[in-house]
């Protein structure tokens, strides 16, 4: 693997704005940066990577197993108990997944690793299905990359002939936080896919889902909500006012609601307890596990909210010999200069 720098196009911004990648600048920040790319070996791509996501997608539908037979699991990962039913039952009746983003650290050298695991509402699927295409074509063909390079990925086809298997020809109605240009962006694209797979739909804000007196939810036109996709975290849905009625209506959500139980970061814990050292796993514990020591939780805590203030633009930092020290309130972190420019890099959204 190799991080490549290379020249960015010129009219970048104006083609995406073209294709409805309308996001691609958050804050007057760039959120898209193809400044540099990644070089992979075929190899690296299909067993680096594809193989232990396959095998930890296969650990995380044996937890959810499990959680399922053993209410503890869903204790411990404080899923309201009201909801326990509509979430068993999803999975016995084998609801099935559209998509989840698996987020891992890989360096080339060792094995990939489970970071977190965005398994209810992930993004990014436009950007990767469709403008990263866009951009391997025209930088092919203005020679920043080499004519041989090629994208290991086939993220826009699968999803249509996912929609083909979830639709069975139902009237599909799309969810989300409409207000925010990158959930906008990503119901649209999704939208598509759907179309293309042969779906009528229909793209609703999901403050505008009502309900009727026989507890079915319904959309703005009266129209009942059979198959919903929503981008939206089951772990809100349960505490909005319609979440009570989610157990009686009939609607077929994607993501199914067994779902709650990996968008949860509970489960990193609950994996390494289930898959000690396996490769593919980093230590993970809760808080209140008697192997963790205090300074331990009192560093990670911390640690996390520098990151939070990085993010939100609120850290100091002071530069001491080849070392800058970060934080704020009496929090820091020693970094060295490249662990910090990676660190603002990550804190502007930057690739």
């Amino acid at each position: 693997m190799q991080r490549i720098t290379c020249p960015e196009r010129d009219d970048w911004r104006t083609t995406a704005d073209e294709t409805g990648f309308d996001f691609h600048t958050i804050d007057g920040e760039r959120y898209w940066d193809e400044r540099a790319y990644y070089a992979f070996t075929l190899d690296e791509i299909e067993h680096q990577i594809e193989a232990p996501s396959g095998e930890i997608d296969a650990m995380c539908l044996e937890l959810v197993a499990c959680a399922i037979g053993d209410e503890d699991y869903l204790r411990r990962l404080k899923i309201p108990e009201s909801f326990w039913p509509l979430i068993s039952d999803s999975w016995y009746r084998d609801e099935a997944s559209l998509y989840g983003r698996l987020d891992l650290s890989f360096d080339g050298r060792g094995p990939a690793k489970l970071l977190e695991y965005n398994a209810d509402t992930p993004t990014s699927i436009f950007e990767a299905a469709v403008f990263q295409w866009t951009w391997l074509e025209q930088a092919i063909g203005r020679r920043i990359i080499p004519e041989h390079a090629d994208q290991f990925n086939s993220i826009h086809e699968h999803l249509i002939e996912a929609w083909k298997k979830l639709g069975e020809a139902r009237y599909l109605h799309l969810a989300g936080t409409t207000e925010s240009s990158e959930d906008a962006g990503t119901l649209a694209y999704l939208e598509d896919t759907a179309r293309q797979a042969g779906l009528a739909t229909t793209l609703i804000d999901i403050e505008d889902i009502g309900w009727r007196d026989d507890g079915s939810f319904v959309d703005p036109d009266d129209r009942g909500i059979e198959l919903a996709f929503k981008l939206y975290p089951w772990e809100w849905m349960f505490h909005d006012a319609f979440g009570r009625r989610l157990a009686q209506a009939p609607t077929r959500w994607i993501e199914p609601p067994w779902k709650a139980i990996l968008s949860n970061k509970g489960i990193l814990p609950l994996l390494w307890e289930m898959f000690p050292d396996h490769p593919n796993l980093l230590p993970a514990f809760f808080e209140d596990d008697p192997k963790v020591s205090p300074k331990s939780i009192q560093a990670v805590s911390s640690a996390w909210s520098i990151l939070d203030m990085v993010n939100r633009g609120r850290a100091d930092d002071k530069a001491v010999g080849r070392q800058i020290t970060l934080g704020s309130g009496g929090c820091w972190l020693r970094l060295t200069q490249e662990q910090y420019t990676k660190l603002l890099s990550r804190g502007r959204g930057d690739n």
